[in-house]
């Protein structure tokens, strides 16, 4: 069995660095955000004080509508808020936690197969990745299901390590059902975006099993096994539990879980025909293959905002691929260290292709799900160049490295107008670096070599700490949030940062915003001319696009389109009039998406029933149902909101008949510009 080395108190000193490292990226500054999405905020709220809306992941603790995802990281958000009470650090604690939690668990993987400087050098790498630091400091389920990737990488490789005896076999199969329950559990996280990873867990473990092929098979089902039973079994719920006694899943058109999995979050995603979603004046896709999300293409990572968040350091992953393999050599089939380039260059290479080539929904931050693998991988290039040193290809290839990277991240910080010396700094110790490599390769000094990698990691990792900084500095809402500072995009979404006033906050009808916002719109915008009370959304708002606050000020490269931070957009009297709701009312008041009802309800802690869902697009509830609802007296209040008049790709019209509905037969009252509808008292 493999012995992991005794520590040297040294050792001991780097790891104390890289947690406070960790803890420093996660946690200082972490409640400017605030409730940061409030869409999975308000889940959370609906979730602490009732235990079927945490079971479905309901966005409201009447169970009228799901969020669009499994349940899996609202528990856990939940759970915290039951704890801690309704507030910013409730919802954001969990996501800290999993931010240093992956660290040490990347630290402990590199560490075991590659030595601890390979593992401190992944663990860095990974605290300074720009989206790494945005989404473990925020609460969407990115953070949750990186970490279960991590973990079960862990497992499969710890799988490895036994040797082909009884007592090995029986533990290789313990490992293979942990890896194999954390991917469940990772699919109840974000569904198929988990399975990426998969290809290089199944090659790895076929190649370098010490076990029959057989054997090797019968451990993969029984992997295959353990990930259905801990997936399978809520999901079986959404099938076997009537409609009726249920909370409706949002997302879908069909009240389906698994229409959601394949559809919407599923296959959608790839094709672009995503039905419900929300496409501006045209159709999902354009001549340039990616329509609003962007070009698509092997080079859409590495363009705009993509570049920034996640691909400092790709060309050296990209290279560690080679590199480790190089090292190698010869090495048996059931070493390790290969396993563990196969592991992590499937993941890298699987999913950047996926993600480049995507048609569908793609926003900046899911390329999060590449920061372990890049991060694990730069530190395998790192030190198989450094094991190869006075080898000649090594000595060819690491300056020629440096200088790409270096140049690579000149062009990436060159892309802000933020600290424009910073690309020249990058550029110049870069290529100082690399003349020091050189001389270093000629006289075989050893520590030459090591003063020119010192300077190759100052060149190389001050772009990412600067956007990393940055992102730590300043608070993120909303549904839509990017990593550093305003980027130059030639990408399609690359802009979506100056989009403002695109669609109403909360409440925003025809007569204004919340607060007097005169039409909706965010930073004093004006109003769409084609508004109308209780309509689809406009797209600013059912994307409720990212803002950044600074200082509680919106920054001109801080404020873009996104809600306020827990609901502060919301009137003070809008809240006093919920709050007063009776108890007999299961929902204090309905209104049209859930980025509005989520602020409502934060705001005031009481149901606020989210029609149509996330994009208002779903026939949840019908008008049939809505007025069922009002006739039992189940909802006090509907409230109107805006809309953009962007198209809509099919869903339901629901939203719109109840609109038409209720200011057929209601009374409407303005309260602070937002128009409101008492369902208690009908017109005469």
């Amino acid at each position: 069995m493999y012995r992991l080395p005794k520590r040297r108190l040294s050792d001991w000193i780097l790891l104390a660095l890289l947690v406070s490292a960790a803890v420093a990226t996660f946690f200082i500054n972490l409640t400017a955000s605030g409730y940061a999405n409030e869409f999975y905020a308000a889940a959370a709220q609906a979730g602490s004080v009732n235990w079927e809306s945490f079971l479905w992941g309901s966005l409201d603790s009447g169970n009228a509508i799901t969020v669009d995802k499994p349940p899996a990281s609202i528990w856990i958000m939940a759970l915290s808020v039951r704890a801690f009470g309704l507030n910013s650090f409730a919802i954001l604690l969990p996501q800290a936690i999993m931010g240093v939690a992956t660290t040490l668990l990347l630290y402990a993987t590199v560490r075991r197969y590659w030595g601890n400087s390979a593992g401190m050098i992944a663990g860095f790498v990974f605290v300074l990745t720009p989206v790494a630091a945005l989404m473990f400091r925020f609460n969407n389920p990115d953070a949750l299901l990186v970490l279960l990737m991590m973990a079960a990488a862990h497992a499969v490789l710890r799988s490895l390590e036994y040797a082909a005896t009884k007592s090995g076999n029986r533990r290789r199969t313990w490992w293979m059902i942990a890896a194999g329950t954390l991917i469940g559990f990772g699919f109840l996280t974000k569904q198929m975006q988990v399975f990426l990873v998969l290809p290089g867990f199944v090659l790895a473990f076929l190649i370098a099993s010490p076990t029959g092929f057989v054997r090797r098979l019968i451990d993969g089902f029984v992997a295959v096994g353990s990930i259905i039973v801990a997936a399978g079994w809520w999901v079986a719920l959404t099938v076997l539990v009537p409609a009726g006694s249920r909370p409706y899943i949002g997302g879908s058109q069909n009240n389906s879980f698994l229409e959601l999995t394949f559809g919407y979050n599923g296959f959608g995603r790839l094709t672009g025909s995503e039905e419900g979603s929300v496409i501006p004046g045209g159709s999902a896709t354009t001549a340039n293959g990616g329509g609003m999300w962007g070009q698509t293409g092997w080079t859409r990572l590495f363009d705009g905002e993509y570049g920034t968040q996640i691909a400092w350091l790709a060309p050296l992953a990209l290279a560690g691929i080679f590199i480790g393999v190089m090292v190698l050599g010869r090495a048996s089939r059931v070493d390790l260290r290969r396993a563990s380039v196969i592991v992590f260059g499937s993941w890298l290479v699987v999913t950047w292709l996926t993600f480049s080539f995507m048609a569908g929904i793609f926003h900046q931050y899911y390329t999060v799900a590449l920061s372990p693998a890049i991060a694990i991988l730069a530190a395998i290039a790192v030190t198989g160049l450094w094991v190869a040193r006075k080898s000649l290809w090594a000595r060819i290839v690491a300056p020629l490295l440096l200088l790409g990277s270096s140049y690579w991240a000149f062009i990436l910080a060159g892309r802000s107008t933020w600290l424009p010396w910073l690309k020249w700094c990058i550029l110049g110790v870069g290529i100082l670096a690399a003349v020091i490599l050189v001389v270093a390769a000629v006289s075989s000094s050893k520590r030459i070599a090591l003063a020119g990698s010192v300077l190759a990691a100052v060149s190389l990792l001050s772009g990412p700490l600067a956007w990393t900084a940055y992102t730590v500095s300043v608070g993120h809402t909303g549904s839509i949030v990017l990593a550093g500072p305003n980027v130059t995009s030639s990408n399609g979404m690359g802009g979506m940062r100056g989009m403002r006033g695109m669609g109403g906050g909360p409440g925003g009808g025809p007569g204004g915003g919340p607060g007097g916002n005169q039409g909706g719109g965010a930073m004093g915008q004006p109003p769409s001319s084609d508004s109308t009370p209780g309509g689809t959304p406009g797209i600013g708002e059912a994307m409720g696009q990212g803002s950044t606050q600074q200082g509680g000020t919106a920054s001109m490269g801080g404020m873009r389109g996104g809600r306020g931070m827990g609901g502060s957009s919301v009137s003070s009297k809008i809240v006093s009039m919920l709050k007063k709701s009776s108890n007999s009312y299961r929902w204090a008041a309905a209104t049209t998406g859930s980025q509005n009802a989520a602020s409502y309800q934060l705001s005031s802690q009481k149901a606020v029933m989210a029609i149509g869902g996330f994009n208002g697009s779903d026939p949840a509830p019908t008008l049939k149902q809505f007025k069922q609802y009002v006739k039992k007296g189940l909802i006090h209040y509907y409230i109107a909101s805006s809309s953009m008049g962007g198209r809509q790709m099919g869903g339901s019209g629901s939203a719109s008949e109840i609109a038409s509905w209720v200011a057929a037969h209601y009374k409407a009252t303005t309260v602070d510009g937002a128009t409101i509808y008492d369902l208690s008292q009908p017109a005469s």
